[in-house]
């Protein structure tokens, strides 16, 4: 598992909102060379400030005073100097003339230079803004125009640079491409964002200066994290804050940072201090997520042209759906193994809150009630069969089996729940399966499998005192001819218990809990399973939860929430002298959360096991998770189970090539005929490390 990309594929930005005097460039200089610094101690590659940062937003009529815009110019330069040698890309904003025209803009600076000039094309003249009375629209700057910012030192040296401006640039760091949009861009329907994204820009920055009305801040980050969703990016965006405040407008102070839709990170507002925001934004999950989206590629312009080369710039700049890329060396990274300034959670397939995990569990309750609706109905069964174990993978399936019925208006009568003790099966689990079963009002049937197994073992000479595969097998497979053949006896269907994490190991037996016909669990992850059992458990509870005929709602509830405390186990290694599970499944395969973490980004975003290994460090080795769980695991743990998973997906897929129909509940899921295609053969040395 050695490190495949030295910086694990992660960029870090920040937003810099600092505190402003309105036409005073030399004070608001000083201002943007204390947060640069300050950023560059925190190891930032991009760094955003907000529009107009330099002068003000709000100077009004003195941006058309020459006082102004010559110190504003002088004061890029200065700053450009200020960025040498520290390895960091600056985006500032200042007002600029090219020609008679005067002109809202983003500059990027870096290593000692202007990079680039972006100007605003959309200039908002309504309401409180009235941009197109000082400024035009960057619309009109022909595509390949060049400006030039100068300056007399101390000494009375003059001091110049010729710098690219036009709104057609995109910034790329050797792979890491960044776009800049400025204020109304973003509020306009065809924002330049978009165009930006299909010419391969995977960090969009915006400067802007947006005044507080109550409501709009909502609304703005509810957009933010939509644009960075649609565009497969991440969205940097500083606002100004703290002295740009003036006659009747306030700005509180803006930073958010966004990716693929969910929001990384956002700075207080209000505040009289400046502010920095710092998140490291994920461009190899992006370009993964890219590759994969096949609409957004279907966007794409396969023309690049090379049009233009020039002194300053060393080496052609390529053309890329109508933008030029100005090509720039790589940014040093910080040591993300050592400090990640994002949160990984440890359970990403749940909700962290609870008015989510309620809305979330609804829906996936419903959409595995649809689906088995569906396939109830087109068939016409007469009846359901399932194998109740009093675990949480059957019990979610009869839940979801009873509610499918409910739905239809048949009798819950017609679910036929089976419970079929073995040589493993404990008290607690015998005593939940039938309670359930009773307290649900479905048919009950108990079959002991103890006489056809040990009857197996005779046939085939099996030493039963030997608990190896083939005794567990027997079992499961036992188990598995008991409901087919009832399904078959009575003119119904087996509904499948096994869940996505199981069948990402393969811990299920082939032609056993394997198979089934219809799956309606085969997209839930074993973390998920228990919130959702809980959540009709929590359902029943609740006051005036509605009262089915036959049905003790309390009772079964009471039940549920034991079946959710109770040991994850197949059950199939005989019980201790108490009667008590003897054979724990996270002993042998390891900790499901751990498993469900790996397939997670394994499996959603192709990364590589060493970053798989860093981003399960920053999970489960963090203060948070440790407080949660009373401890963490070590890195020895993280990787063996780590490897396990790797071995066993390679090993296992054969089981997942021949899965029955189930329904897809989440973006993670492994049906043969849907998200993963993968050939039964395959080698797993690469992830594996070998």
């Amino acid at each position: 598992m050695e490190k495949t990309n030295p910086d694990y594929g992660f960029f870090r930005v920040a937003t810099a909102i600092p505190t402003v005097r309105v036409a005073d460039v030399e004070y608001n200089l000083k201002q943007h060379i204390d947060l640069i610094r300050q950023a560059h101690s925190e190891g930032v590659q991009l760094l955003t400030f907000p529009e107009l940062s330099l002068t003000g937003y709000t100077c009004a009529d003195l941006f058309h005073h020459t006082p102004l815009l010559e110190a504003t110019r002088q004061a890029l330069l200065h700053l450009a100097e200020a960025t040498k040698g520290i390895d960091m890309a600056v985006a500032v904003g200042a007002p600029l003339s090219l020609g008679n025209r005067l002109y809202n803009c983003a500059v990027l600076l870096g290593d000692g230079v202007i990079v680039g000039i972006v100007p605003k094309v959309y200039l908002p003249t309504y309401n409180e803004f009235y941009e197109a009375r000082w400024f035009a629209s960057g619309a009109e700057i022909p595509d390949g125009s060049w400006t030039e910012l100068s300056m007399t030192d101390r000494k009375g040296k003059r001091i110049s640079q010729r710098v690219r401006m036009g709104k057609d640039l995109l910034f790329d760091f050797e792979g890491t491409t960044i776009g800049i949009e400025i204020c109304e861009d973003l509020w306009v329907p065809a924002a330049p964002s978009n165009r930006m994204a299909l010419a391969g820009a995977q960090v969009i920055v915006n400067l802007s200066c947006s005044d507080e009305v109550l409501g709009k801040h909502a609304y703005l980050r509810r957009m933010i994290e939509a644009q960075s969703g649609r565009l497969v990016c991440a969205y940097v965006y500083a606002s100004a804050g703290f002295g740009e405040s003036t006659t009747d407008l306030v700005y509180a102070g803006k930073g958010l940072i966004a990716e693929n839709g969910t929001l990384l990170g956002e700075s207080p507002r209000f505040e009289t201090e400046p502010q920095l925001l710092v998140r490291d934004v994920d461009i190899e999950k992006l370009r993964v997520l890219r590759q994969t989206q096949t609409t957004f590629t279907d966007l794409l312009s396969s023309k690049v042209q090379t049009d233009f080369h020039s002194e300053y710039y060393s080496q052609p700049l390529p053309r890329v759906n109508g933008y030029q890329v100005i090509q720039l060396s790589r940014l040093s990274a910080p040591d993300f193994s050592q400090r990640l300034l994002r949160h990984v959670t440890p359970r990403p397939f749940v909700p962290s809150n609870d008015d989510d995990m309620e809305a979330r569990c609804s829906e996936i309750f419903n959409i595995q009630v649809q689906g088995l609706v569906t396939r109830l109905q087109h068939i016409q069964s007469k009846t359901a069969v399932v194998g109740i174990s009093g675990g949480l993978d059957s019990t979610l399936a009869l839940l979801v089996t009873v509610r499918a019925f409910d739905k239809l208006g048949w009798s819950r009568d017609r679910i036929i729940g089976i419970t079929m003790p073995g040589f493993g099966t404990s008290n607690r689990t015998h005593s939940n399966s039938l309670g359930l079963m009773q307290a649900l009002g479905i048919t009950i049937r108990e079959i002991s499998i103890k006489d056809a197994v040990n009857q197996h073992f005779r046939d085939l000479g099996i030493d039963s005192s030997v608990h190896d595969v083939t005794y567990e097998n027997c079992q499961a497979r036992e188990r598995t001819q008991i409901l087919m053949d009832v399904s078959n006896q009575t003119g119904g269907i087996v509904i499948g218990t096994g869940d996505l994490s199981e069948l990402c190991l393969g811990w299920c037996t082939y032609n056993g809990d394997h198979m089934s016909m219809y799956a309606v669990n085969v997209s839930i992850p074993k973390t998920l399973v228990k919130y959702l059992v809980r959540y009709v458990a929590l359902q029943m509870q609740a006051p005036g939860a509605a009262q089915a005929t036959a049905v003790d709602q309390r009772t079964a509830s009471d039940i549920l929430l034991d079946i959710i405390d109770t040991p994850i186990s197949p059950e199939l290694i005989p019980t201790d002298d108490k009667g008590d599970i003897a054979q724990k499944t996270e002993d042998l395969v390891g900790p499901y959360e751990l498993h469900d973490f790996f397939l997670y980004h394994f499996f959603r975003y192709g990364a590589a096991p060493d970053k798989i290994l860093m981003l399960a460090r920053k999970a489960f080795q963090s203060e948070e998770y440790a407080a949660e769980r009373e401890g963490t695991y070590d890195d020895e743990t993280i990787r063996k189970w780590l490897q396990t998973f790797c071995r066993r997906f390679f090993q296992q897929q054969f089981k997942r090539s021949c899965l029955p129909d189930g329904p897809k509940v989440g973006t993670v899921s492994i049906s043969p005929r849907g998200d993963w295609r993968m050939p039964s053969d395959a080698w797993s040395t690469l992830w594996r490390g070998e």
